[in-house]
């Protein structure tokens, strides 16, 4: 296969067809099988050494409860063409539909892995597993944590290589101008504002309704953050209720006392609001955040 046919492929990989649901399970899985394509690693992998590394994957990245479905993508991705199976052909033969459970495809040790054209062609490219890599982190996570993404599943070394995005899709490039204008160039959560002469340092536009899950570059949907509240943000350790804009944080999050006692400083605080009620967060927005990102169980108040 050539370079343009394996993208190709990878491209039409089916996602995103559960409403405004994150579905990371294919990607999450793709990028664990992409960081094995070597010289010493087999074509395949067993489902028991798989299950731990996406389950881990699924826990720290996807919605919470996705680990509870971890082996779908391991069984649903051979209908996009890229993967194949190995195992008894009595499970092999059922219908692409009929899910095995988690103790079946462990006690079968069901294999999966790229199918043999795919894997050929990217042991032959080093350079087109980064090139696929990157097109997969930049179509499904925002660029707050792409990196520890990459970094989870021993692909940190992947650099942007310009793959065209979706061109039925394109971000303004006006949105974090207009973001940071609504709110008077400071973060919401803890009012930093530096600037060095009329340029703000570390001061983002965060989605709150991703971008890579249809939502819109519009105020409604970008809150001014610091570059550690975006990225905390979009880790899931934080909410913000509708109607009162208060910040919940997650039980999950830890550190040193510190550390921890900084961040949860802001916990049942009001984020500071933008400049006029139109800019406000859209409570769709948050609601879509609380359910697909925020990592429950909440603290108390």
């Amino acid at each position: 296969m050539t370079r343009n046919e394996v993208i190709a492929a990878f491209n039409t990989i089916r996602v995103w067809q559960n409403g405004d649901r994150r579905a990371v399970h294919k990607p999450l899985l793709v990028l664990l099988a992409l960081s094995r394509v070597n010289d010493t690693t087999a074509q395949t992998m067993d489902w028991n050494d798989a299950e731990p590394l996406l389950k881990g994957l699924l826990e720290e990245f996807g919605p919470d409860g996705s680990a509870n479905t971890r082996h779908y993508p391991f069984w649903h991705l051979q209908t996009d063409g890229i993967w194949q199976l190995h195992g008894p052909a009595a499970m092999l033969h059922r219908p692409a539909g009929a899910t095995p459970t988690l103790t079946e495809l462990r006690q079968n040790h069901i294999h999966g892995g790229f199918t043999l054209p795919i894997y050929n062609a990217l042991k032959a490219d080093p350079e087109l597993i980064g090139i696929v890599a990157q097109h997969i982190v930049d179509a499904h996570f925002p660029e707050s944590i792409r990196g520890d993404v990459l970094d989870a599943v021993g692909l940190a070394q992947v650099e942007s290589t310009g793959i065209p995005r979706d061109p039925q899709r394109r971000r303004d490039p006006a949105f974090r101008a207009k973001v940071l204008l609504a709110y008077q160039y400071r973060c919401a959560v803890c009012g930093h504002d530096l600037r060095m002469g009329q340029q703000s340092i570390g001061l983002e536009a965060a989605h709150i309704k991703w971008f890579q899950a249809n939502g819109a570059d519009e105020v409604s949907n970008g809150i001014a953050m610091c570059s550690l509240h975006h990225k905390v943000f979009d880790l899931g350790v934080f909410k913000i209720l509708p109607e009162t804009y208060q910040m919940v944080f997650s039980q999950h999050l830890n550190g040193s006392e510190t550390a921890s006692d900084r961040m949860l400083a802001y916990h049942g605080a009001g984020m500071i609001l933008p400049q006029a009620k139109e800019y406000l967060p859209h409570s769709a927005n948050l609601d879509w955040h609380a359910r697909q990102v925020f990592k429950s169980p909440a603290r108390s108040s």
